[in-house]
């Protein structure tokens, strides 16, 4: 599961005058290794294009492109998959029409959800909210480094975190044994995102 090694999670909100695609295409150059494409805020129409010039600038990368809660979207452009919450479409649903082929995640915000999602075949599930963040304001009680810790030790699944992750916590996050962290301000609000994608890769 390299591709979870480091998971940049989208916020046009944080893009300032800077393009999506743009701030992508320099996360994927410092060494990002999956991008995840969360529009709370746009039409069907909008997302869909904003989807394809995401699949344009991850094309030839390797870098997988996952949609956000949108099993038509993901289907529409071709995605690599999708990544669903607690209150999204049920994994079974999505895993019907998407096929087996491609990636599903899922969000865990308690130990509960995570016994219950080693019921399901999921790809790998995102362990959130790792700290207090300011990019979501609905999420649950933080995880925290031995929370995190426990989560990965009874998931059959590999194990993102996502939530209040930096260049100066990432490190401690990887010690707790996630395949991966997840971020979202540190690559997106970053004036360097390919320095910032550099760093948090160390």
């Amino acid at each position: 599961m390299s591709y979870l090694s480091l998971y940049l999670v989208t916020d046009r909100t944080m893009a300032g005058l800077r393009s999506v695609a743009d701030i992508v295409s320099e996360a994927v150059r410092g060494g990002c290794t999956m991008v995840q494409l969360r529009e709370k805020e746009l039409s069907t129409r909008e997302f869909l294009a904003e989807a394809q010039k995401l699949k344009e600038v991850l094309s030839g990368t390797g870098v997988p492109l996952i949609i956000n809660d949108r099993v038509d979207i993901a289907l529409a452009v071709g995605a690599d998959g999708v990544h669903l919450g607690q209150r999204d479409m049920p994994y079974e649903e999505a895993r019907r029409l998407l096929g087996r082929d491609k990636i599903i995640g899922l969000s865990v915000e308690n130990m509960t959800d995570v016994e219950q999602a080693n019921l399901l075949d999921v790809d790998y599930i995102g362990i959130s909210p790792m700290f207090a963040t300011s990019t979501k304001h609905d999420t649950a009680q933080p995880f925290g480094i031995e929370g995190a810790r426990k989560a990965v030790h009874h998931s059959v699944h590999p194990c993102v975190a996502i939530g209040g992750i930096t260049s100066e916590n990432a490190h401690l996050v990887r010690e707790t044994g996630v395949q991966g962290v997840a971020v979202v301000s540190a690559i997106m609000a970053s004036p360097d995102p390919c320095a910032a994608a550099r760093q948090l890769r160390m």
